[in-house]
């Protein structure tokens, strides 16, 4: 097929790239010249992985092209993907700006039957607000249909290329069969398509972002109270996942979520209730634990150094908001680093993929370390705030030696209590006795 996709960024650029692997014509258009002049050249902005030699192959085999022409790129193709971004205004609402845009611009260049696909993350209604912008500019033929992203940032490639499933919204048959023929390639069978009306797959990127980040929030609220009472949010946790009605995935306790969906979704789905007069207690629920988790992470550097950090410092190990992406929107780290800076502390940070993004956001304020281990020198603690597969097996005995105190906090609880007691650092972790308290409760046992 002829396709394609409004928007160069994380979700548009994936898309973009594996639409074309499985051998569709595909343009990928921005209005950023510098970005598209930028990939024209091979230079990709995002890390991903396997997205740069994806987009290489197939820009070689002349199924992908860049381009700031968006009305040639209209004309060209049968769909046309809208997968702009959408940013959170003040009142937490999504900023619908550049889809709307997008649609005018789409309306301006019709010329034939199209099917016009919200890729975009967008509320519920906006497909019909697509479609009336392009009607004022085009009197033809043409569908609006809704195509979710359920991407995971470090796995996008693979989530795209091997989808669990693929949800389209459409009030169409018409267009719902041109959905269908463009995504049979991905799967043997048609069991995986979920096909629903317009505004119920609006919906339901919404709901599925926002059942994930409530496994988040709950884990950390069941952390933090194992925390109080002595019990160990792993072994809870292992012992709540062998219930397979529950699951492994997103129940790990540790600094929250951050990145650009689920911070924003969550908001965007409240303010949908609330001008919509629906209760919404659990939303906001899950909002404000994982703003409060930052806090508990703080409170126990705190409660360890006192809250004058003034001639301290701090080896920050992860940057970006998960591994494998260099994406620091929303990030655990930038409110810990901030917080840490206002008091007085030192900062000497590394991250395997996300340096350039950081200091996009300090500048000069933090020092960027050439590897983890360069953090440490001289150190009073370490942070470990991502938790990178490098960061899983260091070298204990090489980190003592660099260290001024042998102090982890731990925000992903990447390491085993006991052990690092042993391995004689001082252990703070999310939701299991501290080694402080686990020295005391080996005490009392023996």
């Amino acid at each position: 097929m002829q396709i394609c996709v409004i928007g160069t960024g994380y979700v548009g650029l994936v898309a973009g790239t594996c639409l074309a692997d499985m051998g569709n014509d595909v343009i990928c258009v921005d209005t950023d010249v510098e970005k598209i002049e930028q990939l024209n050249k091979g230079v990709i902005p995002i890390y991903e992985p396997g997205l740069e030699e994806l987009i290489k192959s197939n820009v070689l085999d002349n199924r992908l092209t860049f381009t700031t022409n968006l009305k040639v790129a209209v004309e060209k193709s049968q769909v046309c993907f809208i997968a702009v971004g959408t940013p959170q205004s003040e009142d937490g609402a999504a900023d619908l700006a550049y889809v709307l845009s997008a649609a005018e611009s789409i309306g301006q260049a019709m010329n034939g039957y199209k099917v016009i696909v919200n890729k975009s993350t967008v509320p519920v209604g906006t497909a019909d607000k697509v479609a009336e912008i392009i009607r004022k500019y085009y009197s033809g033929d043409f569908d609006v249909v809704s195509n979710p992203e359920f991407l995971k940032q470090g796995a996008a490639v693979d989530d795209f290329l091997k989808p669990d499933r693929i949800v389209i919204g459409s009030n169409s048959p018409k267009a719902t069969a041109v959905m269908q023929e463009l995504y049979a390639s991905f799967f043997r069978t048609a069991s995986r398509f979920v096909i629903m009306d317009v505004r119920s797959a609006e919906m339901t990127k919404y709901a599925a972002n926002s059942f994930l980040a409530m496994k988040i929030s709950f884990a950390n609220e069941m952390a933090n109270i194992c925390e109080k009472i002595g019990a160990d949010a792993e072994m809870v946790r292992n012992g709540m996942c062998s219930d397979k009605r529950i699951g492994t995935q997103f129940f790990f306790p540790g600094l929250g979520y951050g990145g650009s969906c689920f911070p924003k979704d969550i908001k965007a789905l409240l303010k949908t209730a609330v001008d919509n007069g629906c209760e919404h207690r659990i939303l906001e629920a899950i909002n404000e634990i994982n703003k409060e988790q930052r806090t508990v992470f703080l409170n126990k550097i705190y409660t360890r150094f006192g809250v004058d950090l003034v001639g301290k410092t701090f080896a920050v190990w992860g940057l970006a908001f998960k591994p494998k992406t260099n994406d620091m929107r929303m990030a655990p780290s930038i409110t810990i680093i901030d917080e840490l800076l206002k008091k007085g502390a030192k900062i000497r940070a590394f991250d395997p993929k996300a340096m350039e993004t950081a200091y996009n956001i300090w500048g000069g304020k933090i020092y960027y370390a050439k590897n983890s281990y360069d953090t440490l020198e001289n150190a009073d603690a370490m942070l470990l705030l991502t938790e990178w597969n490098e960061f899983r097996r260091p070298d204990l005995e090489k980190m003592r030696l660099l260290m001024k105190n042998p102090i982890i906090f731990d925000g992903r609880n990447q390491y085993d209590p006991e052990r690092m007691s042993q391995r004689g650092f001082e252990y703070y972790c999310i939701g299991r006795s501290s080694s402080a308290v686990q020295s005391e409760l080996n005490c009392v046992l023996s």
